[in-house]
């Protein structure tokens, strides 16, 4: 039943909210980099009202882990750092799916992107049934920036939480922290944003009382990794092998 409803409670948020997401731009998107499309195939994902929505998947063989990517505010499923970790993540043998989030438009800042959590929710839901239908039972969740917190509002509702989460630079503290039943790594950079910096105590709290999490700052490293991509990725594979292998 719970299930059912938080199904529903999307559905209808996301009509109210699909007026103020740019489509158009998402399109743009995705006419800009499939072409270029290196590591893994676009594939069309599908919405419980019907519309679609462009992810990149990349397989593995039966018995590996999967991992779910999101991006931050505005960008595409292949952008900086989320394009490293999907195509190295699959040359370590893991599957990888990273999902198109709901966009605005170019001169929307991140504080506005609220009314498209319910959308992006739902859009995790549907990566999370694409690699299960696909024979994937140990599945993870990595994302950064705005991304980590749609990825934290999914969290908060979701009847069937994957079996781990990493947390790109979080800003603030984490959401709904009593709903957080998985393990979770809270990764950020020694010059990250200040919010993200700020709240790094806050969030080490609620991750104590959470078997299997943690939490790691890379030294020098800005909110993007630019750089420090070698790091990052070095931490969340860590990461992953304990929690998926």
């Amino acid at each position: 039943m719970a299930a059912s409803f938080c199904c529903l409670f999307w559905i209808v948020c996301t009509d109210l909210a699909w007026s103020q997401a740019d489509y158009a731009r998402e399109k743009r998107w995705a006419d800009e980099i499939v072409p270029a499309i290196v590591v893994g195939d676009a594939v069309r994902l599908e919405l419980a009202a019907g519309r679609t929505f462009l992810g990149i998947y990349a397989p593995a063989p039966a018995g590996a882990g999967g991992v779910i990517l999101v991006h931050g505010a505005g960008v595409h499923p292949d952008w900086g750092l989320i394009g490293a970790l999907r195509t190295q993540l699959a040359e370590q043998g893991y599957a990888t799916l990273s999902l198109q989030m709901p966009v605005m438009a170019s001169d929307i800042r991140p504080g506005e992107y609220g009314a498209l959590y319910p959308e992006a929710a739902q859009r995790i839901e549907v990566g999370l049934r694409f690699l299960r239908a696909k024979g994937f039972r140990r599945i993870a969740i990595v994302s950064h920036s705005l991304g980590a917190r749609m990825t934290n509002y999914f969290l908060e509702r979701t009847a069937e939480p994957p079996e781990a989460w990493v947390a790109i630079g979080l800003s603030g503290a984490f959401s709904g922290a009593e709903r957080l039943k998985i393990p979770v790594l809270d990764l950020f950079g020694e010059r990250d944003y200040a919010d993200v910096r700020d709240n790094a105590l806050a969030r080490a709290e609620t991750l104590r009382r959470t078997k299997g999490s943690g939490q790691i700052e890379v030294a020098g490293a800005d909110h993007f990794f630019v750089g420090h991509e070698v790091e990052l990725v070095r931490n969340v594979k860590l990461f992953l092998d304990r929690r998926l292998r």
